[in-house]
């Protein structure tokens, strides 16, 4: 069974629901890391992000991933703030840029796009043998990433208003040049080149900027899943990962067994994406092996279909069906913001109810597979 492992992007809030630029001083006092999930800074102060072990089980991933955001909250505690698994900022604020020359140089460069784009994102890190293998699995599993997405839509607010869309996250950060769905690309060969390309433009400072929905991680022997807003729920972080252990499975299967890689255009993909992040779970969305219109609840159940097999032998098929009832039933983190905004129309208690769900105590014995 292959490890995995998950980053995921927290929100810094005050006790008004403000974002508060509190990682620097958080990240001054966070103890030495001896075993278990660490914190690391990202571009904007008002943020932080969370990073699981390298773990075999859903059980082992649910302990680290509640560890590191309980970590994140305790570290932000004291600075007057609170961690919040939320895609974007239910309320208005006004970004400060971490002080990193790297991010300086965005900064300078992107305008605002680098200046005032605060985005949390999720991104699902699953072992692979080899390069080749990694370029193989890209290649089979981009058809069902958007499904992700829909699943993972946690960012129906941004700057007090409903922006009519489930992941406003997914219209943010593809203000990037470089941010979203990528060919078949059939080699490594042909993955390096496409990277050397890309850098060569002089577009993007360098690798670290492909924001690819997957792609080869830089530093560690992994595919890197990106697609999905933060969860806002710790259970559904683990649905995600669960599935993109299972897609990469399935994906080397079909790979070792010569089965034809099932090729939809990329743009055919990018709406998919679009209509996955405006209506999530809760409306259309193109059939993930046709292509064609159809419902987001067709798409989902295609999904686990697909990726059954993979599933059942990772042990992780009943936890994974209970958690897409959950999100179907619930309209996932962007359902759970907009009802706690219909209560009593106050962005608020968004925040307030945000901060409560992240850190909801979910027991393993009642929903994961240990």
């Amino acid at each position: 069974m292959r490890t995995f492992g998950v980053e995921e992007e927290l929100l810094l809030v005050d006790e008004r629901g403000l974002a508060a630029p509190v990682a620097p001083a958080m990240l001054g006092d966070a103890p030495p890391v001896v075993d278990g999930p660490r914190v690391d800074s990202e571009i904007q102060q008002e943020m932080i992000e969370t990073q699981t072990r390298p773990l075999l089980t859903t059980g082992d991933l649910f302990a680290d991933i509640v560890a590191g955001r309980e970590l994140a909250d305790g570290l932000a505690r004291p600075h007057g703030a609170r961690a919040a698994a939320v895609a974007m900022s239910p309320m208005r604020l006004r970004p400060h840029a971490t002080d990193d020359p790297r991010y300086a140089l965005m900064m300078q460069r992107y305008g605002l796009t680098a200046t005032n784009t605060l985005v949390c994102g999720c991104h699902v890190h699953v072992v692979i043998s080899s390069r080749e293998e990694g370029v193989a699995i890209l290649d089979r599993i981009r058809n069902w990433l958007p499904v992700l997405l829909a699943l993972s839509a946690n960012s129906p607010f941004s700057g007090g208003v409903d922006t009519g869309h489930s992941s406003y996250r997914f219209v943010a950060w593809h203000q990037w040049q470089s941010a979203g769905p990528n060919d078949v690309f059939g080699s490594v060969e042909a993955y390096d080149r496409f990277e050397r390309q890309l850098v060569e433009t002089g577009v993007i400072l360098d690798k670290g900027m492909l924001y690819l929905d997957a792609r080869l991680s830089l530093k560690q022997p992994t595919v890197e899943v990106r697609v999905t807003d933060v969860p806002l729920d710790a259970r559904d972080t683990v649905v995600l990962a669960a599935i993109a252990r299972a897609l990469v499975d399935t994906a080397v299967a079909e790979w070792h067994s010569g089965a034809p890689v099932c090729v939809l255009p990329s743009a055919v993909l990018r709406l998919a994406e679009w209509q996955a992040a405006l209506t999530g779970v809760s409306g259309r969305l193109p059939h993930p092996v046709t292509g064609r219109e159809g419902t987001a609840g067709q798409a989902v159940a295609a999904l686990l279909e697909h990726a059954r097999p993979a599933l059942q032998r990772n042990g992780d098929f009943d936890f994974v069906r209970r958690g897409l009832e959950r999100i179907m039933a619930t309209g996932g983190g962007a359902g759970r913001q907009r009802a706690a905004f219909a209560r009593r129309g106050r962005m608020r208690d968004v925040v307030g109810a945000a901060v409560e769900a992240t850190h909801e105590q979910a027991t393993a014995d009642d929903d994961l597979v240990a």
